[in-house]
């Protein structure tokens, strides 16, 4: 599958098996007794290893996560962590803090709109959650926990992965 940075995907179940340890939402709910893809993840590309994207989740707890927005400013005077935009007419929360590393291995399908083209941001969203995510990582890297699982070891791991399935059977 090709995989476009700054669109939106869905996981396959099992990047929940594979790294459990990732702390992410569940895959899939019920709404009205069906099964729906959840939750939308938007795709930024790592800028060191091309086969790697970080995966943010959204939202729609606004209330939730503007509280927990506020609270991180008033003790840390700026929150990167959670940035809100608009997605298809409805104001959703950007979870940096649940972000994860994702190869194409583990995407599922692309987030549709209704026409049936890939649901997009503003220009200016996308630069926002850029730097944001591009800060993190860099403390991330530095040995800073900011977010909520080890990215870096799963990042690690999975590149680990991808070596050991490309690499040749003897």
């Amino acid at each position: 599958m090709f995989v476009e940075e700054n669109h939106f995907y869905f996981m396959k179940d099992s990047y929940f098996r594979d790294f459990p340890e990732a702390g992410l939402m569940p895959n899939k709910i019920i709404v009205n007794n069906a099964v729906h893809d959840r939750p939308a993840y938007f795709a930024l590309r790592d800028s060191t290893d091309p086969e790697i994207l970080w995966f943010i989740p959204i939202s729609s707890k606004i209330s939730k996560y503007k509280r927990i927005a506020e609270e991180k400013k008033r003790k840390f005077g700026r929150c990167d962590t959670i940035v809100f935009g608009d997605i298809l007419g409805h104001e959703c929360a950007f979870l940096i803090q649940n972000m994860c590393p994702i190869t194409s291995r583990y995407i599922e399908n692309e987030y549709m709109d209704h026409n049936h083209y890939p649901v997009r941001i503003p220009y200016r969203l996308e630069k926002t959650l850029s730097k944001k995510v591009r800060r993190i990582l860099l403390l991330e890297g530095q040995g800073k926990r900011i977010t909520f699982s080890n990215v870096m070891k799963i990042k690690h791991d999975m590149l680990e992965r991808a070596k050991t399935s490309k690499a040749p059977s003897a």
